[in-house]
C-alpha cells in the first residue's frame, strides 16, 4: 500500500506575480511550509519577498499558480492565514488588549468575549500587566510581542512574517526572535518568514529559500536554491540558540545560503 501523505501546512506553486499586471516581478516559486515549521525566505532589497507574501496571505492575485492551505485552494482569498507587516501598526489610541483584540473585535465577537480570551495569553506573550497601556508607554520590542499576540488571534495556525524583528535593537531583536521561535513550538504555529538578515534566516528555520533575480534590471525573482539547516545540532550540542550559531552546522548553512544569493 502506498505511503499517505500530509498535505503541507502552506504552498505554492508555480507563482508568477507582476506588480502592475504586464511585468513578471516573480516566476515560478514553488514554497512549502510543513506543519509546526518555521520556514524562512532570504533575497536581497527589492526582490519580491512582500510581493511573494501578499499572494500567499491572497491580498493579490498571481498571473499563474496556486496557493494551498492544509491543500485546499485559497489562492486570491484573504484572511484564511495570519499576515504580520515589519510595523507593529499598533493604534496609538487604543489600550494593549484593544489592540490585540482586533481581529476578533472586527469579526464581531462580543468585547468582553475578546477580553477573555485574550487576557490568558498575555502572560505567554510577556505581556502581563500591560493591557491598560498604550502603545507610546511600550518599548519596540514589547510593541512587537503586542503585535504577534494580535496576528495569533487571527485563529489561523500558519504566520507570514514580514521582517518582524528589523526595527528592533541587536540585543531585543535576539531575545524576541528566541521567544518566537520557542513560542511557535508551543502552540504549533507554522510560520514564513521573510528577511535580508542570513544569519536571522538560519538562526531561526529548519529551510531557508533563497531567492535569486534582479526584477529592477528585468530579470524576474525565482527560487534560487534551498537549504536545509541541521537544528539537531541544537539537541546535541549548543545549549540556547545563541550558542547554534558558532556551531559548525550553522557556519554551513549560513555560507550555502551566501554562494545561493552570489
Amino acid at each position: 500500500m502506498a505511503e499517505q501523505r500530509t498535505a503541507p501546512a502552506l504552498e505554492a506553486r508555480g507563482l508568477t506575480l507582476s506588480w502592475d499586471g504586464e511585468h513578471i516581478v516573480v516566476q515560478g516559486v514553488d514554497v512549502q511550509v510543513g506543519d509546526s515549521e518555521i520556514v524562512c525566505m532570504v533575497g536581497r532589497s527589492g526582490c519580491g519577498k512582500t510581493t511573494i507574501l501578499h499572494a500567499l496571505a491572497g491580498l493579490s492575485a498571481p498571473m499563474e499558480g496556486q496557493v494551498l492551505l492544509h491543500g485546499e485552494d485559497v489562492t486570491g482569498v484573504p484572511g484564511r492565514v495570519s499576515y504580520m507587516f515589519q510595523k507593529d501598526l499598533l493604534l496609538p489610541s487604543k489600550r494593549i488588549l484593544d489592540n490585540v483584540c482586533l481581529p476578533l473585535t472586527l469579526r464581531g465577537v462580543a468585547r468582553e468575549e475578546a477580553y477573555a480570551k485574550a487576557r490568558p495569553l498575555l502572560d505567554r506573550f510577556g505581556l502581563a500587566g500591560t493591557e491598560d497601556k498604550w502603545p507610546s508607554q511600550l518599548s519596540g520590542g514589547m510593541r512587537q510581542r503586542a503585535a504577534f499576540l494580535r496576528t495569533y488571534l487571527m485563529d489561523n495556525d500558519v504566520m507570514l512574517l514580514d521582517e518582524p524583528f528589523s526595527a528592533l535593537d541587536a540585543i531585543t531583536r535576539n531575545d524576541l526572535r528566541a521567544w518566537f521561535a520557542q513560542t511557535s513550538v508551543e502552540l504549533g504555529l507554522s510560520a514564513l518568514l521573510i528577511t535580508h538578515d542570513v544569519d536571522e534566516a538560519v538562526m531561526m528555520a529548519s529551510r531557508v529559500y533563497v531567492l535569486g533575480g534582479a526584477p529592477s534590471e528585468g530579470v524576474p525573482s525565482h527560487i534560487a536554491g534551498e537549504v536545509t539547516v541541521d537544528r539537531g545540532a541544537l539537541q546535541d550540542g549548543p545549549s540556547s540558540e545563541k550558542d547554534f550559531v558558532l556551531t559548525p552546522a550553522f557556519i554551513e548553512a549560513k555560507r550555502q545560503v551566501l554562494d545561493l544569493l552570489g
